[in-house]
C-alpha cells in the first residue's frame, strides 16, 4: 500500500516539532510538503518536502491528508476548506471554537466519506499514560477527587501575537484547557455539569490566563487548574480513591527532546528520570502499600500509528471528532459559568 501523502499548513513549532518529525519517521506516511508563507525552511530539513506558497495550490495538489496546526481562529476555515477539497484531515486542539463550527466540519467530512482526527498528543503523555493505566488497573478503588493541573512560571506576554489578541480561540482555557479537559473525559467521562472561575494575572494580558474548571459527576469531583505564575508546582495529577491515592508530576520530556533535536529512534525519547515517578498509596492483598510507580513510555507516534491504521484498515481513529466537539462543549460551558458565576448543566 502507498504512503499517505500528507501536508502541513505551518512550519512553526508545532510543524517542526509535532508533526513533520513523525509523518516522515512513519513508514506509512509521505510528508509531501508544507504550506510556507515567508520563510522557505521545509528543504533545509525535509529536501523531498513540497513548500507551497498558497493553501490553493497545496489543496489541488494529490494530497491524501493535510494536517491543520495554524492559529485557533483559522481553525474551522482550513478544515472546511480542505474537506471541500477532498481531504482527509488532522485538526490542532482546540478543534473548533464553537460546537456549531464543529458539527458543520462534522457534517461535509460524513458526507464527503472523510476522516477528521482532533490532535489530542497529550493522551500519549507518559505521565498521563501511567495514570491512566493506575487507573484501569482499579488501584485506586472508586475514584471520588481527581485534580489535574498544567502549571507554569511565565509572566511573560508569548510574541505570537495570535496568542495575545483577544479573539475566538484564544485563553488559557483553549490553549491548556483543550489538553485537560480531554485527558478528564478520557479517564472519567461525560459530567453532569461544571463551573468555572477564569482570569487574567499577567500585567498587560488582554486574554485569559488563569483557570480553574470544576467538572460534576455523580459521585465525582474533578477539578482542573492551569496558571502562570506556579514556581513551585504541585503534583500535575492527584487522584483520590475510596482505597487510596496516586501522584504525579507532569514530567513527559517529550516535547523538551524534540525541540532540543533528539531524533525519534533515540533509546532514551519518551523516558522520564526516575525521580519523577508517580506515588502510590493504596492497599494490595489486604496490606497498605506507599511506593513509587514505573513511569510509562511517552510516545506520540501513538497517534500517528492510530491515524494510518483508521485511514488504511477502517479501524477506529485514535481521537474522534465527537470527542473534538465535546471538549469544546465544556469549554463554552466553562466561559458561560464564569460569565454568569454559577453551575452550567451540560
Amino acid at each position: 500500500m502507498p504512503p499517505i501523502k500528507t501536508a502541513i499548513l505551518s512550519y512553526g513549532l508545532s510543524g517542526k516539532v509535532f508533526h513533520a518529525p513523525f509523518i516522515d519517521l512513519h513508514p506509512g506516511f509521505e510528508l509531501t510538503g508544507v504550506w510556507e508563507r515567508s520563510k522557505k525552511l521545509i528543504k533545509e530539513v525535509y529536501p523531498s518536502a513540497k513548500s507551497y506558497d498558497t493553501l490553493a495550490a497545496l489543496l489541488a495538489d494529490d494530497i491524501d491528508l493535510v494536517v491543520i496546526n495554524t492559529p485557533s481562529y483559522s481553525h474551522y476555515e482550513y478544515a472546511k476548506k480542505a474537506l471541500l477539497a477532498g481531504k482527509n484531515i488532522v485538526v490542532e486542539k482546540p478543534f473548533t471554537t464553537t460546537v456549531a463550527q464543529g458539527e458543520e466540519l462534522k457534517a461535509i467530512a460524513e458526507e464527503k466519506h472523510l476522516l477528521i482526527c482532533p490532535y489530542q498528543n497529550r493522551r500519549w503523555n507518559s505521565d498521563y499514560r501511567t495514570v491512566k493505566r493506575i487507573l484501569d488497573e482499579g488501584w485506586l478503588g472508586e475514584i471520588v477527587e481527581a485534580e489535574i493541573h498544567y502549571d507554569r512560571f511565565n509572566s511573560v506576554l508569548s510574541p505570537k501575537a495570535h496568542k495575545e489578541t483577544p479573539g475566538p480561540g484564544t485563553g488559557i482555557v483553549n490553549d491548556l484547557g483543550s489538553h485537560l479537559i480531554d485527558q478528564a473525559l478520557q479517564m472519567f467521562g461525560w459530567p453532569e455539569a461544571v463551573f468555572a472561575d477564569i482570569d487574567i494575572t499577567r500585567e498587560g494580558s488582554l486574554v485569559d490566563d488563569y483557570m480553574e474548571i470544576l467538572l460534576y459527576y455523580p459521585k465525582l469531583r474533578v477539578r482542573l487548574k492551569s496558571g502562570y505564575f506556579i514556581r513551585e508546582a504541585l503534583p500535575g495529577y492527584m487522584i483520590y480513591g475510596k482505597k487510596g491515592t496516586f501522584l504525579k508530576s507532569k514530567a513527559d520530556p517529550q516535547e523538551d527532546q524534540l525541540v532540543a533535536g533528539m531524533k525519534l529512534t533515540d533509546p532514551y525519547y519518551g523516558i522520564e528520570p526516575e525521580t519523577e515517578q508517580g506515588l502510590l498509596h493504596t492497599e494490595k492483598d489486604g496490606k497498605v502499600i506507599r511506593e513509587k510507580v514505573p513511569t510509562e513510555k511517552g510516545d506520540f507516534m501513538g497517534y500517528y500509528d492510530g491515524l494510518h491504521k483508521a485511514l488504511t484498515q477502517n479501524q477506529a481513529l485514535p481521537v474522534t471528532v465527537d470527542e473534538g466537539i465535546n471538549v469544546i462543549r465544556i469549554i463554552e460551558a466553562s466561559y458561560a459559568s464564569n460569565k454568569e458565576r454559577r453551575a452550567v448543566k451540560l
